[in-house]
């Protein structure tokens, strides 16, 4: 019969062995903590802080080069809420010149685009040969390229009449867009605007006109109308890296096509003066 020592030594015993299972146990609780604790910071920093974007098209040649990947500032305008409408309020509007990030809902699918914002609400726009006009005064704009691969041309009515790209929503596309904001003195039957000539018209409440940097192969607020002021997301602030998509390098591709000397480059917006 166990003695009242024995029971005792047999649990002390029993007791050590499960010591090293409860040990492993915290351990993998502690990690599991850690991990989670990791993910929640970088979705809270990813949704309202800064998040990455990359250039897929050639729209803000030569500020911005396809292959071009960008760190933005979420918060300055006001971060959305994932799988919500909310937002956050920022913390200002956009300004004159400025490179922003938008989400426009004329895009299938939708996906981020970046253009410069060149008109405020309430502003008074023109194109003449090319040039922009705000409020009467040219404005000096030494970040615009002319490519010159595509001759000036009529911008359509609507989408029937050709000219949007597939990826792009038939019935936002075109100059029907201009019309509700044409100053009173331009004759809405005879009007035709081009991609260089079209205006004045006047920016309407909570709206902005964006245009590319490169003029004459962007898809921007001349061809798909005002951007709302909610589809606004960010401020890119500088380039984290860069990549030739279109060289012929060896393996790896992205290291070996890389643009080192862009890498860690601002993004300095705001050159109006």
């Amino acid at each position: 019969m166990p003695t009242s020592q024995t029971r005792a030594g047999a649990r002390s015993r029993a007791a050590a062995k499960d010591k090293p299972d409860a040990k492993k146990k915290n351990e993998t609780l502690e990690w599991i903590k850690s991990i989670g604790a990791a993910v929640v910071l970088f979705l809270i920093i990813r949704t309202f802080l800064v998040q990455a974007y990359n250039i897929p098209s050639n729209s803000m040649e030569q500020t911005l080069l396809v292959g071009d990947y960008l760190m933005a500032n979420n918060a300055v305008f006001g971060a959305h809420i994932p799988f919500t409408g909310w937002r956050v309020p920022g913390f200002r509007d956009p300004r004159h010149g400025e490179i922003v990030v938008f989400r426009p809902t004329y895009n299938r699918p939708e996906e981020d685009v970046v253009k410069r914002v060149i008109g405020l609400p309430g502003d008074t726009l023109q194109g003449r040969d090319g040039a922009v006009y705000r409020n009467g005064k040219k404005l000096d704009e030494p970040y615009v390229q002319h490519s010159g691969r595509q001759a000036d041309g009529p911008i359509g009515f609507d989408g029937s009449q050709g000219g949007p790209p597939p990826e792009t929503d038939p019935a936002r596309y075109g100059y029907h867009n201009h019309i509700p904001a044409l100053l009173p003195a331009v004759n809405r039957a005879t009007y035709q605007p081009t991609r260089d000539n079209w205006g004045p018209l006047v920016v309407p409440k909570g709206s902005y006109w964006v245009m590319g940097d490169n003029r004459d192969e962007s898809l921007d607020s001349r061809f798909m109308g005002f951007i709302p002021r909610d589809v606004i997301r960010g401020k890119p602030l500088f380039i984290y890296f860069s990549v030739d998509q279109e060289k012929d390098s060896p393996f790896p591709h992205f290291l070996t096509a890389a643009r080192w000397g862009r890498i860690g480059t601002g993004i300095h917006s705001c050159c109006e003066k």
